[in-house]
Parts: structure tokens; C-alpha cells; sequence
């Protein structure tokens, strides 16, 4: 493998070119395990940045693939249909709230927020709601990479700050401070109620995370935000959408994080996990009242949209985690992860240290060389990939007791190493 000629010229996520450390060379995976190059095996504590939640190599998802490709690989779904598009929107449909009746499949999570962002504005455009022309997100939110998606991004602290003369100017108001076990009071959602009440008329929607804001900061926030920002936005004729890529598919403990809310958006974005990390897809979900108000084609279609393996293997996850006990292998998780990780808030540089569903965070005053803490882990058969000033776990869901144990072992040991 001519890793030389990668880190010249192979460009790898946020990273410059020449690359300034060369990538581990990975040659195959299963179940929990990455097999570099070199013949070691790394226990993957991101599901390849959350994605999946089943392993790897699963013999399900192998086979929904190969099912698939004898039939077609691909078909433009401008037309056409297929089984595998119908079965999926019927199964999303089936497991959301029962108002998110209307799906959209597209690429990937930040196309997804692009549709999301597209559809509340054409909805409001022919609902002839012309002043509205921005939206209001929290900052410490992460929503993608293309432009819509950056422009509801931290404007400050996120990744996009040197695009930011070419983005829309959108609202944004703090995350939210009211931890997920706090105690909530009614204070917390004074800003969003305030911003809401003075620019009603130009908000097209209220958009954000639920509960976990991910990539943005690991924050963990009061289900009651949820329940808050819902009925604001009723009072003030605002669309809602939910941000759950990274939340979807039993992360934080629910099949999707509003659940622990009981509170339903008007637009629901998935992605990630929704294909047990085999291949980029996306379903934006929506309720009548925006699918049948916007009446005019709705202007966006992507080449791959409802892709047939894409469809297939998404089929086969989900039925895979609604019959393998999700819900016990999450708990198992949480519980293990509060008991094992705790012990990390007595070392020195440690801030907090916090857990949700299948989501352990260690967050520290200030980041560390993130680069002596990687090799510490490599070193001693572990993957995870910190940010910021944070060092996550984010498992797949099949990971043992065994492996999990060793996983939080080996974290508590590279952080008494610093």
C-alpha cells in the first residue's frame, strides 16, 4: 500500500495537503475490529465516525448488498422507482412519529440538511411567507459541510469560519445549558423565546440537534428544550426541523433522540447509521402540511437519490436493529460507560467527563497533543479520533462487555500517561 503517495495526494478529511501525519493503513474489518496493514487489530470506538452500529463485515448487511447488486446496482430515480426505495420509506415512515409521512432520499447527512433547509423555504415561499429568508440554530451545532449546512453551523468556534463571507447570515443563539439530567427551569429557553418573538417574520424555521449536539461540542442538553422550542415555534408560526444524523437509530437511548421528548418536528433529517455504515444515504421526513403546500416541483434531485444498494442495505439495518435488541445492548453500554469512565474525572487535566446511550465523553480543560494520544491508543490496539478538547467513544452497538472494558481500560491508561 503506497501510503507516501496518499499523503501526497489524496486528500483526507479536514486535514491540508501534503498531509502533516500519515493515515493507518486499513486492510479489512469485522465485528468491532479494524485490521491495519501490519497485521494489528484496533478496536474501532467511533463506528467510523457513528455509523456502524452493527461492526463490521456483518453477514445481514453482506448479504442485502449482494442480494441486491445480482438485480441492479443503480437506476435514476427521476421516473423510476424500485422495491428497496419503497420498503425503506415504508419502514422510515413506520418507526418515526406518525405525522412524518413524506420521505426524501439523498446523499448524505449534509444534503440531507440542504433538502431539509430548501423544503421549509419553498414551503413557506408558497405559503407567500416572502420575508422569511433566514433561520435560527444554536451555536456549538454542527450540520454538515456544503453551504447550507455551514451557514447553520457555529458561525465561531465550528470548522467553516473562513467561508464565512460567503454564507447566509443566519440567527444563532447559545446551546443550551441545562445538562441532560439537570434539573430543567424555564429560563433556559429565554433567548430562543425573545429572538423568536423580534424576527418571527423573517425565521423560516428553528433548526437543531436534539439533545446531543455532536460534532459541534458533545453537548447534552435538556429533553425539555425539545418540548420548549415546539411550542415557540407554534406560537410564533415557525417550521422545525430536527438534526438527528448523528442521533438516529438508538444513539442516545430512543430510536431517534425527540422520543425522549415525545416532541415531533415538522422536518426530520437522518443519515449516518442509516445504512449500518455501508454506503452514503439520507431521508429527510416531513409532514402533509409541507409536503402538500408545496405544490410547485420541489426543485432538487440528486443523481444517486434513493440509490437500489443504498436502499437495500438500509432495508436490512433497520429490520436488523429492531430484532436485535437495540435497546439492551444500548443500556449495556450507558451502564458501562458510566462505571468505567468515571474514574477519568480524577485526573488532573480533566474537565467532565458525561455519558448518553451508546455516547462516553471525556472532555478536557484544555486539548492535549491530540497526536501523542492517538499513538498511545494505536499502540495499544484502540481507534478513536478526538476534537477540540474532547476525547469521545461512540460504539458499535455489538460491542461486548470484554471489548468495551478494554476500550475504557486502555482510555484511562493513555489519559494517566499525559
Amino acid at each position: 500500500m503506497d501510503i507516501d503517495f496518499d499523503s501526497q495526494h489524496i486528500w483526507h478529511p479536514y486535514s491540508a495537503m501534503p498531509a502533516q501525519s500519515k493515515p493507518l493503513p486499513v486492510v479489512s474489518a469485522e465485528g468491532v475490529y479494524i485490521k491495519l496493514a501490519d497485521g494489528r487489530r484496533l478496536i474501532d470506538g467511533m463506528s467510523s465516525w457513528w455509523a456502524c452500529i452493527h461492526g463490521y463485515n456483518h453477514p445481514v448487511l453482506n448479504a442485502a448488498i449482494q442480494k441486491q447488486l445480482a438485480d441492479m446496482a443503480h437506476v435514476m430515480f427521476g421516473g423510476l422507482t424500485h422495491e428497496p426505495a419503497i420498503s425503506l420509506a415504508k419502514k422510515l415512515v413506520d418507526i418515526t412519529a406518525e405525522p412524518l409521512q413524506h420521505v426524501f432520499f439523498a446523499d448524505s447527512g449534509s444534503v440531507g440538511v440542504e433538502v431539509a433547509m430548501k423544503m421549509a423555504a419553498q414551503y413557506c415561499f408558497e405559503q407567500g411567507q416572502h420575508a422569511k429568508n433566514r433561520f435560527l440554530t444554536f451555536r456549538q451545532g454542527y450540520h454538515g459541510d456544503t453551504f447550507g449546512a455551514m451557514s447553520v453551523c457555529d458561525p465561531v468556534t465550528g470548522m467553516h469560519h473562513k467561508f464565512s463571507r460567503l454564507l447566509n447570515q443566519h440567527i444563532f443563539i447559545e446551546s443550551p445549558r441545562c445538562g441532560f439530567h439537570e434539573t430543567w427551569q424555564a429560563h433556559y429557553v429565554d433567548e430562543l423565546e425573545q429572538q423568536l418573538a423580534d424576527h418571527h417574520e423573517e425565521i423560516i424555521a428553528v433548526i437543531f440537534e436534539p439533545v446531543v449536539q455532536g460534532a459541534g461540542g458533545m453537548n447534552f442538553y435538556h429533553a425539555n428544550y425539545l418540548k420548549a422550542a415546539r411550542e415557540l415555534c407554534d406560537r410564533y408560526g415557525v417550521l422545525l426541523i430536527f438534526d438527528e444524523i448523528a442521533t438516529g437509530f438508538g444513539r442516545t437511548g430512543e430510536m431517534f433522540a425527540y422520543q425522549h421528548a415525545q416532541v415531533i418536528p415538522d422536518i426530520l433529517v437522518l443519515g449516518k447509521a442509516l445504512t449500518g455504515g455501508y454506503m452514503t444515504l439520507s431521508a429527510v421526513l416531513t409532514n402533509a402540511q409541507i409536503a402538500q403546500g408545496i405544490q410547485e416541483p420541489f426543485m432538487h434531485g440528486p443523481t444517486f437519490m434513493a440509490n437500489p444498494l443504498a436502499c437495500a442495505v438500509a432495508n436490512a439495518s433497520v429490520e436488523l436493529l429492531l430484532n436485535d435488541g437495540w435497546q439492551i445492548n444500548i443500556k449495556r453500554i450507558e451502564r458501562q460507560l458510566k462505571q468505567e469512565l468515571t474514574r477519568c474525572s480524577e485526573l488532573g487535566p480533566i474537565k467532565s467527563v458525561r455519558v448518553l446511550g451508546a455516547i462516553g465523553v471525556v472532555e478536557f480543560n484544555q486539548a492535549p497533543d491530540w497526536s501523542v494520544v492517538q499513538n498511545y491508543l494505536v499502540a495499544d490496539g484502540v481507534w478513536l479520533r478526538p476534537f477540540k478538547n474532547l476525547l469521545y467513544t461512540m460504539p458499535p452497538y455489538i460491542i461486548n462487555e470484554q471489548q468495551l472494558t478494554y476500550l475504557t481500560d486502555s482510555i484511562y491508561k493513555t489519559l494517566s500517561q499525559l
